[in-house]
C-alpha cells in the first residue's frame, strides 16, 4: 500500500478519478448545505485525505504523505464497511461512516456519483 507522492496535477488520478474532480467535488462539498452535517463532514474529510491534504486516513487512522493509491483508498473504504456493519456505532457516528464510504466508494468507482 502506498501513497502518490509529489505535487499532484489536476490529470493525475486519485482512485480512478482526476485530482481535479476530486477537488471540485470537495469545493462543492463546501458549497452545499443539504443534508446530515455528519455525512456531509465524513465526505469532506475524505476527500480532503484523499487529495493529500489531510496526515491520516478517516477510519484508521494510517499516516500518509500525498494522495493515497487505489489500494490504500480499498483498503480504507472495507475499514468503513466494517465500522458501518458494527450495530453498536451511533447514529451520528453512522451518518459520518456513510459520507466517509460514499466518499471513497466514488473515489474507487464502486460509485457513479458523489451523493
Amino acid at each position: 500500500m502506498g501513497q502518490a507522492t509529489g505535487r499532484m496535477r489536476p490529470e493525475q488520478r486519485i482512485g480512478i478519478r482526476t485530482y481535479g474532480e476530486v477537488d471540485s467535488a470537495l469545493s462543492g462539498l463546501v458549497a452545499r448545505h443539504a443534508g446530515s452535517p455528519q455525512f456531509s463532514a465524513g465526505e469532506a474529510v475524505a476527500l480532503e485525505w484523499a487529495l493529500g491534504r489531510a496526515p491520516r486516513s478517516p477510519i484508521t487512522g494510517v499516516g500518509a504523505r500525498g494522495a493515497p493509491d487505489l489500494q490504500l483508498l480499498t483498503a480504507e473504504a472495507d475499514a468503513t464497511v466494517v465500522r458501518l456493519e458494527d450495530p453498536t456505532t451511533p447514529a451520528g457516528n453512522r451518518d459520518y461512516f456513510q459520507g466517509v464510504y460514499g466518499a471513497l466508494a466514488w473515489l474507487c468507482g464502486l460509485r457513479g456519483q458523489l451523493v
